[in-house]
C-alpha cells in the first residue's frame, strides 16, 4: 500500500515536467545568465586597464563563478524553485514530498548543474533525464528535488485535511529532522485520499504511518489520538514551520475554539422578578373563606383587581 499511495502520489499530487518544457526554461535562463555575464565581463574588461593579467584573471574567474554558478543559486532560493526560465514555462522546483526548497537544495543542484549543463552544454543532464522515470537530472537526484508543473487543469485538488483544533500546536516541540520525504510523502497522500479508502485499510494504514512517524520522532504517539488525526496534526506543524521558514507566517492557522458560557446559566438572573409574583396554579379551598381574610394572610396587596365571587 505504500507504494501504492506514492505511486499514486507521483501521478496525482505531483506532475513532473517534461524534457522539451524543462529545456525550453533552461534555454531562457542560459540565455539572460550569459547575457548577464558578458556585460560584467566587459565592464571589468573597460575598468581594470590599470591591473596586471593575474588580477584581471582572479576578476574573470569571480564573475565567471558569481554569475554562472550563484546566480542561478540565488535566484531558485529567493524565488522557492522558479527561475525565469521556469516562470515562463510554468514550471517549479519543489522537494520530493512537494514542499518548497531550501538554498541547499539549490545549492546543490546548481553546483551539480555547472558541470551537467555548463561545463557539457546540457548533454549529461538531457541523457539523466531521459533515463529518469520523473525526468530528474543528477542535481535533481542528488538534492532530492523534482521540477513539476503547475499550469495544470486541476479539476480534483487533493489538499491535506487540518487537525482537530484541539490538537493545534501540541506537537510544536517535536523534532522532524529525521523525518524522510519519502515518509512525508506518503503520509500526505493518504491523508488527501483517506476518505476514498475501505474503513479497515485505512485504519492500518494509518496505524502503520504513525508507527514509522513516531519511531522517526523518537517520541510516541499520543494515547487516545486517532492515527489519522495524529498524522494531520504533524504535517500541519511541519507545513507551519516550513512557512514560517520561507515567509514569516503560518498557513490557514487552526482556529482554537475559546469556550463560550452555557446557554442555560446566562439567563438565569433575568427571570427572577418574574418568578416571584406566580401564584400556585389551583387555589386551594380552605384559603378562600372570606374576601377580607385574603389579603392578611398574603400579607401582600392583590395582584389583580378580581374578587372571588360570593
Amino acid at each position: 500500500m505504500n507504494e501504492l499511495v506514492t505511486g499514486d502520489a507521483v501521478v496525482l499530487g505531483l506532475r513532473p515536467a517534461r524534457l522539451p518544457s524543462r529545456v525550453l526554461a533552461v534555454a531562457i535562463d542560459l540565455v539572460v545568465v550569459w547575457t548577464t555575464y558578458l556585460l560584467v565581463s566587459v565592464g571589468i574588461a573597460l575598468s581594470t586597464g590599470a591591473l596586471d593579467e593575474a588580477a584581471v584573471m582572479a576578476l574573470s574567474i569571480a564573475a565567471f563563478l558569481l554569475v554562472l554558478v550563484g546566480g542561478p543559486i540565488a535566484v531558485e532560493t529567493l524565488s522557492h524553485g522558479r527561475s525565469l526560465g521556469k516562470l515562463a514555462c510554468g514550471l517549479r522546483v519543489v522537494r520530493d514530498d512537494g514542499g518548497p526548497v531550501r538554498f541547499r537544495h539549490a545549492l546543490v543542484r546548481g553546483a551539480i548543474g555547472a558541470v551537467e549543463i555548463l561545463l557539457s552544454f546540457g548533454v549529461i543532464a538531457c541523457l539523466a533525464s531521459l533515463v529518469s522515470a520523473r525526468g530528474r537530472r543528477i542535481g535533481d537526484v542528488f538534492a532530492g528535488t523534482l521540477v513539476v508543473r503547475e499550469r495544470v487543469p486541476v479539476t480534483h485538488p487533493a489538499m491535506v485535511p487540518p487537525p482537530p483544533p484541539w490538537l493545534a500546536g501540541r506537537f510544536a516541540e517535536l523534532d522532524l529532522s529525521a523525518v524522510p520525504d519519502e515518509l512525508w510523502l506518503a503520509i500526505r497522500q493518504y491523508l488527501t485520499r483517506m476518505g476514498q479508502l475501505d474503513a479497515g485499510v485505512s485504519w492500518s494504514m494509518a496505524e502503520r504511518l504513525a508507527g514509522e512517524l513516531a519511531a522517526r520522532t523518537g517520541a510516541p504517539a499520543p494515547q487516545g489520538i486517532p492515527s489519522g488525526a495524529y498524522l494531520a496534526a504533524v504535517v500541519h506543524e511541519r507545513q507551519s514551520r516550513d512557512a514560517r521558514r520561507a515567509f514569516g507566517a503560518t498557513p490557514g492557522p487552526v482556529p482554537v475554539p475559546t469556550p463560550a458560557p452555557a446557554p442555560t446559566q446566562a439567563p438565569a438572573p433575568s427571570p427572577a422578578p418574574f418568578q416571584v409574583p406566580a401564584p400556585a396554579p389551583t387555589p386551594s379551598p380552605t384559603l378562600a373563606p372570606s374576601p377580607a381574610a385574603t389579603p392578611s394572610e398574603a400579607g401582600s396587596p392583590p395582584a389583580t383587581g378580581f374578587a372571588p365571587p360570593a
